[in-house]
């Protein structure tokens, strides 16, 4: 059965009835506490638990170690090794709710910084010569880890060669496509732009390295140990939990403002469109924030914070008042005082046109879906809501049919997916959901009206994923829609729930909050019975695209659960019948065979793959400058894919959106630059195609038929 939020609490509130066994926390150890309150949800409400041995271990060990020097630029094998003697201990560590691994680890990774810092300084300031170099490993699990001090120093200068030579031939070809103009700079002006570049580049990173908490490599650690058990379990901080949340629901309450670190400085990186610094006029991109003061307090000077600590200060509650003291561009110091509202981020929201293809197919619908977002608070966005309204304002303009995209939608709310679901069939199960227990319960849309009856076609790729799958497993099921993409979608059968460690743990309220963890709780499955866990869903017609040999998703995770399969339940709908999916897969592959573009783009995809494989590249500039050269000529014929405009392709903006559209030049832009990628979209060209074939072979659209044009 699904779990409800009073059953959560009362299990994360018992745990500590079984806490005999449990070495006793002191009052001040919050680190042993969250790890206790981790291993316990997981122990208790993890859809799958692990048994804490050698196993777990072995591989915790090299998660962690990954994350902290994947591409074995600090430690050497001598640090390795002395952090080896802890590979075989760590469940014993976890089961006594210590941290000698992780302990150990920090000064070695600060030494090992410090030294990589200095290696980097002394290779960049020095005479590189370009003339001279092997071959360079790109790949990490490819690299071993340095022998010695001396070794790792003559690491870093292959890393500073390879980063300049790149950057220094990325300059030389971006000036070579601006053409001969006055001022152009001289090879060797542009080599000393690329170590400048290169420089700050690696100034700021060893700043930001250096900057890091214990606390963010704790949440680095206890990642390592909550994605033993899949990828998709992890502890977030409650700094990221509020992020999580912000992405999830599609707003915030604040100022609207991104930011960004520059050197020891935070700057306005951008405004957002229609929120509280927007409407003040006075706040600016690349504006550099100095104080920032909360209305009635003291100022703080934020000089050298990480910007993760000025955004919590920047943030704040709906109708209370920040003062920002900002450098502008004329180097004058202004303060500027902000009342926080509501911040509605728009980028991930469901938007729709019409698309007309004169001569071929008109009035066709289009919903763009980025994300499947939610907030559960009244009032809160609904991307389910969100889609009904789209669908709402579709048939007011009296559209042939529907077109949902779901391409890169990686998921989210699993209430809203069951919601949406519902407004293209009657009733009935949407998906299957089971938990630890072995018992699948239904998700079921019990609402019998049907907001659209008329041809759907759902775009996926092989970023599609969790709820993105759901939806398009079910309509594939119920044989509502046409499911057009790449060869799978992304293969996440899985869902999460996020566990209050500071409501499951009583007492200790001196060390809270705690953290939240979110968990694997249960696998969904198609009303079919089969998952999409791994294998994703297949779409009914498969188009080429650049990634089509290379392997995604899902599988390609360290520790995903398995596939599996349970019995089918009933489902039924009687809204449409398609019966000709096998003549819209023959119509749409021929019409594929004999697009130069596809054909480019199969021709791409192999050769991306081989691009790929390929791991070691000359250091040597000449070497690399003929490589370089040799794919840019091989590239040629790609050049123009999918950058043109298609001939025929209308876009056209629904009347309703216009005036926020108008509302300003940036929402204008924003517009403008979605219509633009939709025109050079040939797989929605493709789909226009497949829905226009739909409508002219399917009896439950022959009302529609004198409505299109025929082929």
């Amino acid at each position: 059965m699904v779990f409800r939020s009073s059953v959560v609490i009362a299990i994360l509130g018992g745990l500590y009835f079984f806490n005999q066994g449990q070495p006793k926390i002191t009052a001040n150890d919050k680190e042993a506490l969250i790890l206790q309150g981790l291993m316990q949800t997981i122990e208790y409400v993890h859809y799958a638990p692990k048994k804490v041995d050698d196993e777990m271990s072995k591989t915790i060990f090299k998660s962690y170690m990954d994350k902290m020097d994947g591409y074995k630029r600090y430690f050497t094998q001598k640090d390795v090794e002395q952090l080896k003697k802890y590979e075989m201990s760590i469940d014993d560590q976890i089961n006594a709710l210590k941290f000698d691994f992780f302990n150990a680890s920090l000064p070695m990774l600060e030494n090992g910084l410090t030294k990589a810092e200095k290696y980097f300084t002394e290779a960049i300031d020095a005479q590189v010569n370009f003339n001279k170099g092997d071959m360079y490993e790109t790949d990490p699990d490819k690299m071993t880890f340095a022998k010695n001090d001396d070794d790792l120093k003559e690491r870093w200068k292959q890393i500073v060669q390879w980063d300049i030579t790149t950057k220094w031939i990325q300059n030389i070809d971006t000036q070579k496509e601006k053409g001969n103009k006055e001022g152009n700079k001289t090879d060797e002006e542009l080599k000393l732009d690329a170590i400048k570049e290169v420089k700050k580049r690696y100034v700021d990173f060893f700043d930001r390295m250096h900057k890091l908490r214990r606390s963010d490599r704790l949440e680095a650690y206890l990642g390592s140990i909550a994605n033993y058990f899949d990828p998709h379990t992890d502890y977030f901080s409650p700094k990221e939990k509020q992020d999580f949340d912000i992405n999830m629901g599609g707003k915030l309450e604040g100022i609207g403002a991104r930011l960004q670190t520059e050197g020891d400085y935070t700057k306005v990186f951008n405004i957002v469109v229609g929120g509280p610094a927007w409407k003040t006029k006075k706040l600016e991109d690349n504006d550099i924030i100095m104080k920032v003061t909360q209305k009635g307090q003291e100022p703080v000077d934020i000089t050298g914070m990480r910007v993760d600590d000025v955004v919590q200060l920047v943030r704040g509650k709906k109708g209370t008042v920040v003062i920002l003291t900002v450098k502008k561009k004329d180097n004058s110091i202004v303060d500027i005082e902000i009342e926080r509202d509501e911040v509605q981020l728009d980028d991930s929201k469901a938007k729709s046109v019409i698309i007309n293809m004169p001569g071929k197919i008109q009035n066709i619908g289009y919903i763009n879906l980025p994300k499947f977002y939610s907030t559960f608070e009244d009032g809160g966005n609904s991307c389910a809501a969100d889609v009904a309204t789209e669908i709402k304002k579709l048939k007011a303009q009296h559209v042939n049919g529907i077109i949902l995209d779901l391409r890169n939608n990686s998921g989210g709310s699993l209430n809203d997916v069951v919601d949406m679901s519902g407004l293209f069939i009657e009733e009935g199960p949407i998906v299957q959901v089971k938990d630890r227990s072995g018992r699948p319960s239904l998700h079921m849309d019990k609402d019998k009206s049907v907001l659209y009856d008329g041809p759907f076609i759902i775009m996926v790729n092989q970023y599609s994923a969790s709820a993105s799958e759901i939806i398009a497993a079910a309509m594939q099921d119920y044989n509502r829609a046409i499911i057009v993409g790449s060869t799978s979608t992304f293969g996440k059968g899985t869902v999460q729930r996020f566990y209050d460690l500071d409501r499951g743990i009583s007492g200790y309220d001196n060390l809270k909050p705690l953290g939240n963890v979110k968990m694997t709780t249960q696998k969904f499955y198609r009303v079919n019975g089969g998952s999409t866990q791994l294998k994703g869903v297949v779409p009914d017609i498969v188009l080429p695209d650049i990634y089509h040999y290379i392997e995604t998703g899902e599988k390609e995770y360290d520790n995903p659960l398995e596939w599996s399969e349970i019995a089918p339940v009933k489902y039924s709908q009687h809204v449409v019948v398609l019966e000709n999916k096998d003549k819209l897969r023959e119509n749409s592959k021929e019409r594929v065979s004999q697009s130069k573009d596809f054909s480019l783009i199969m021709e791409g995809a192999m050769k991306l793959k081989e691009e790929r494989d390929q791991s070691k590249y000359p250091l040597k500039l000449n070497s690399y400058r003929a490589m370089v050269d040799k794919r840019e000529e091989d590239g040629k014929k790609y050049e123009n894919l999918l950058k043109n405009n298609i001939a025929g392709l209308d876009i056209i903006n629904l009347q309703a959106d216009m005036s926020k559209i108008n509302l300003d030049e940036s929402n204008k832009a924003k517009n403008e630059e979605f219509v633009k990628d939709l025109k050079k979209d040939i797989y929605l060209e493709e789909t226009m195609y497949i829905i226009r074939d739909m409508i002219n072979l399917e009896k439950s659209f022959a009302l529609l038929q004198p409505k299109i044009v025929e082929k």
